[in-house]
């Protein structure tokens, strides 16, 4: 009775501060486990992400108890008279807004609950099956979490985002991408089954074998088709120890054919390549020794100047090779077989060890540094592009040597490679038409600090540069993390996946009212009264 009362009370506010149009007694019938907010601090924290871009208007939070919350609140709308969005968000690390909504509600999915119907309850730590080398996780949680309940029992996740506090349902409704991608494939690559809520308000288990078709749609699916209350991910022995080495190129065409030659020993046995592979351009003498590169000793900060680098710019290869007590004594050699085929600077040889967790979590200790001096919350004009393999050239002399130029930037680029392969193209993440094709990601900052060339509009002006560059070229990049603003460029985008993409919207969320932040499709209410836009 006093969880009713309180919930009637929350949605009086919501109709007198917020103007909601949504019979309240929808959402009284949904008897969540959770907590249906209307709360400042909640609205204001849904309102924005890491990009701080844009700032959307939610008219309530769902902190869910359960998956059947979720399911209650996603049926809610579907079936709703007025109708009204829903929009899950993790740990609010998108950029322009693509887990916001300003036409309905955000489920925080990353607040410390979990999912109940499949014995994922409240404040349960993810689930792990040694036998079958697995782990169960809410869909809200942080993969920094995952690591270290499945390191308890000696495995880990095989393949990773640089940065471990993103939500598992958010990199997986992206694709989830880092340095072990060549060998691994990207996250969505190594999932063996999801829980999975529709835009009709359906909770179902899909995997390889069973619903397929949804399996597919969801994974790299933008949010688009349903929101992930659980993932099983495929685990693997978790090493003790990294060899985590970086070398410097002048020479653009031999950093990549070194690249490439790398990721190409994919099908080696373990000891005849590198378990991690990649790589960052550096553009001015400040950002190699910056925060993204404080690898390298600040007693002894290098100098593009004293390397000679081509037109003004350098290339840095980062490789790890990870190792425990039974391969120590061999790590050594291991390492120096494989870098001896390797064109490096000879003088650029950086090494240290650490252990495995302290490599995976190594931006967090960046992201305190950056906090700690007030630059972590300012916004971020980041573009990440999957350039194929065959106009890295180009994009080198047009964007790094031109663009970008020898201004000094706010940010690392990263730059690596990875094998078409690996991607399974039944999911909806749509990549370059070529058998090898790059990450190119500008993660720059942008600084009130009063220098024009790190100000948002100067770089926002410049990614519009690059990537007019591409149009202008015939590059034929594709988005990741897309951002488009017509439904035409994000056909597009997906060109021969689009009826595919469409056709399962219209089967899996036939109202569009999931993930409206992505400006994909609109969503379509029965009520001639009331037409949504998220435009």
């Amino acid at each position: 009775m006093t969880t009713k009362l309180l919930l009637t009370f929350a949605i009086c506010r919501l109709i007198v501060t917020v103007g909601l149009t949504v019979d309240p007694s929808e959402l009284l019938l949904l008897g969540v486990d959770g907590q249906l907010s209307v709360d400042q601090f909640d609205v204001e924290t849904a309102s924005l992400d890491f990009g701080l871009l844009t700032r959307a208007e939610p008219m309530a939070v769902l902190h869910p108890g359960s998956a059947d919350d979720i399911a209650r609140l996603v049926r809610a709308a579907y079936i709703s008279s007025h109708g009204f969005t829903v929009s899950a968000r993790g740990h609010g690390h998108s950029i322009n807004g693509q887990a916001q909504t300003s036409n309905g509600v955000v489920i925080e999915m990353s607040g410390g609950s979990r999912g109940s119907r499949f014995g994922l309850r409240k404040l349960d730590k993810p689930q792990v099956s040694i036998k079958e080398k697995h782990v169960d996780v809410w869909g809200g949680e942080l993969w920094i979490d995952v690591l270290r309940s499945t390191l308890e029992h000696g495995l880990a996740p095989k393949s990773w985002t640089d940065y471990l506090y993103l939500s598992v349902g958010g990199t997986l409704s992206n694709g989830g991408i880092s340095g072990q991608a060549f060998n691994h494939g990207p996250q969505i690559s190594n999932v063996y089954e999801l829980d999975v809520v529709t835009g009709k308000g359906e909770l179902s288990t899909c995997s390889e074998e069973k619903n397929s078709e949804l399996f597919h749609a969801v994974l790299g699916g933008l949010g688009q088709f349903g929101i992930i209350t659980r993932a099983r991910i495929a685990l693997e022995p978790a090493p003790q120890r990294v060899r985590w080495i970086r070398v410097l190129y002048s020479n653009f065409s031999t950093f990549t054919g070194d690249q490439e030659y790398l990721i190409s020993l994919h099908g080696n046995p373990y000891s005849q390549k590198f378990d991690y592979v990649e790589g960052f351009v550096i553009v001015d003498e400040g950002l190699i020794n910056n925060w993204r590169s404080s690898f390298f000793s600040p007693r002894n900060p290098v100098k593009i100047s004293s390397i000679g680098a081509n037109g003004g710019v350098l290339y840095c290869l980062e490789i790890t090779k990870n190792y425990d007590e039974a391969t120590a004594d061999t790590i050594d050699q291991e390492v120096e077989a494989l870098m001896k085929r390797l064109n490096f600077i000879p003088s650029s040889v950086f090494t240290t060890d650490l252990p495995y967790i302290d490599f995976l979590d190594r931006v967090h200790k960046a992201e305190l540094k950056l906090r700690a001096k007030g630059l972590w919350e300012v916004p971020h004009p980041w573009l990440n592009l999957f350039v194929p393999k065959s106009r890295m050239a180009d994009l080198d002399r047009g964007v790094f040597k031109g663009i970008l130029g020898n201004n000094k930037t706010s940010g690392p680029i990263l730059i690596y490679p990875m094998n078409k392969s690996k991607w399974d193209q039944r999911s909806s993440v749509v990549t370059p038409d070529e058998d090898v094709f790059y990450l190119v990601a500008l993660l720059r900052s942008a600084l009130d600090n009063g220098e024009e060339t790190q100000s948002l509009e100067y770089l926002t002006n410049q990614n519009h540069k690059i990537l007019r560059f591409c149009d202008d070229a015939g590059i034929k990049v594709k988005q990741y993390l897309p951002h488009y603003t017509t439904q035409e460029e994000w056909m597009d985008h997906f060109g021969d996946k689009w009826d595919q993409f469409s056709r399962r919207k219209m089967e899996f969320d036939p109202r569009h009212i999931l993930a409206t932040g992505q400006r994909i499709f609109n969503p379509s209410f029965p009520s001639s009264t009331r037409t949504v836009s998220p435009w």
